[in-house]
């Protein structure tokens, strides 16, 4: 008997369970969505006004906030390179012409 009962052990399958205390996986957001996004993000004004309410309101899903986020630090990036640019080459310019 024990055989059997041995046999059957090892043809069932065993059952998976979510374990708990683990969050809920977030739906992924929607191709129609991220087309309206970059639809948003090439308006301007407009596109840096929703890049702060994904990236900081709680509405947002979790991945649309992440995004959100890494494009500030890039349009912050590229504000600080654009001063240096200019106080650069302002001061270059001033240099060369100041004296006429």
């Amino acid at each position: 008997m024990d055989t059997n009962n041995m046999n059957q052990n090892q043809n069932q399958q065993p059952i998976y369970t979510q374990p708990v205390g683990q969050p809920e996986v977030e739906t992924p957001v929607s191709v129609g969505d991220w087309v309206l996004t970059i639809l948003l993000m090439c308006i301007p004004c407009v596109n840096i006004i929703m890049l702060f309410v994904w990236a900081f309101g709680s509405s947002a899903p979790k991945s649309k906030s992440n995004w959100a986020k890494a494009q500030l630090i890039w349009v912050l990036i590229g504000v600080v390179f654009t001063i240096i640019f200019y106080v650069v080459f302002g001061a270059a310019l001033l240099a060369q012409y100041g004296g006429y």
